[in-house]
């Protein structure tokens, strides 16, 4: 009988860095998932498609089930949970979600969350249209997408506050 082969990767999730053992062919979504225990990074069509798995890779949206966790070695992973600080502080985007009621059933939110955070830093003016393209490639099922072309928006506004007060 053979078993899978593995590696020890060295990763920084959140600003930790951390060492893991993992499959080799394991997917990025699942070890911060299963392995690290970070389960605000969801999986949905396990595909690239929908954008729920997004994470932010050197602070670039990127989809974690389409790479695998051996190839995140040396980068800087950013999940859902790095955003904030928890339920009482909530980072700039997270808040924008609760200012313009941007989720609903909240399955699609961290992956929106962590795509807008890296938009807003690079466009911190978005128009409605910029918003909505800037949201294109992740998809939501309950929403519409009208509050959280908001929530982009109301973001943008909310990033520099954060910025100054840090």
């Amino acid at each position: 009988m053979s078993s899978e082969p593995t590696s020890t990767v060295r990763l920084s999730v959140n600003g930790v860095d951390r060492t893991v053992d993992v499959p080799d062919r394991q997917l990025l979504s699942d070890a911060l998932r299963h392995t690290l225990g970070l389960t605000g990074t969801h999986v949905g069509c396990e595909h690239g498609v929908c954008g729920a798995c997004t994470v932010q890779l050197d602070g670039r949206p990127v989809r974690s089930c389409l790479m695998f966790a051996a190839s995140a070695e040396g980068h800087e992973i950013t999940t859902v949970e790095g955003l904030g600080n928890g339920p009482d502080d909530p980072g700039p985007v997270q808040q924008a979600f609760i200012d313009c009621h941007g989720l609903q059933c909240g399955f699609c939110t961290p992956g929106f969350v962590t795509t807008i955070d890296a938009y807003v830093r690079e466009n911190p003016d978005p128009s409605e249209e910029e918003a909505r393209e800037a949201i294109s490639g992740n998809l939501c099922r309950c929403t519409g997408y009208q509050n959280i072309v908001r929530s982009v928006c109301r973001a943008a506004e909310l990033v520099p506050e954060r910025e100054e007060d840090a």
